[in-house]
């Protein structure tokens, strides 16, 4: 009788730690998704524009930008044709998806068929300073989302 109870207990004892799940101090695996709940909608941004961005440099340092201010070829900062200077913009490498924020600044690109130009700093931080051009996405920063977005525009730049 007693081998019996022993060898219940063992078994029982041997299932529980089986069927046993995480702890709650457990990291979730890196290459586990987590499902939406039914019900729940997940936000799908459009970008606000796709295309092909450059950037530009030496030749314009210290000299005025659409905005007033010196360029600065180091600072997080872009020239598009029309949205508000000063708007906040997440500027995204579709090829590596490096992605940065940059203020607008300055007005161009002046060579058709480009939607954005960064500067060199935010081209060395997209890893494209060496081919010149890239195919880019871009989506404004909304006002709300700016102070978590300022902390990128303050760290120091690449290269320098």
């Amino acid at each position: 009788m007693r081998r019996h109870i022993a060898a219940l207990t063992i078994a029982l004892l041997v299932g529980l730690g089986v069927a046993q799940g995480p702890t709650k101090s457990a990291s979730p695996d890196q290459n586990t998704a987590v499902a939406p709940r039914a019900g729940t909608t997940v936000a799908v941004t459009r970008p606000y524009q796709v295309g092909t961005a450059s950037w530009y440099g030496e030749d314009f340092v210290g000299k005025p930008t659409a905005s007033g201010e010196p360029y600065d070829m180091y600072d997080m900062t872009a020239a598009h044709p029309t949205l508000p200077l000063g708007t906040m913009v997440r500027v995204t490498n579709l090829r590596n998806r490096r992605a940065i924020v940059v203020r607008i600044n300055d007005r161009g690109p002046v060579v058709p068929g480009r939607i954005i130009d960064v500067s060199y700093g935010a081209a060395k931080a997209l890893s494209f300073q060496n081919q010149g051009i890239q195919r880019v996405r871009l989506d404004v920063v909304h006002p709300r989302k700016a102070p978590a977005t300022m902390a990128l525009l303050r760290e120091p730049a690449l290269g320098r």
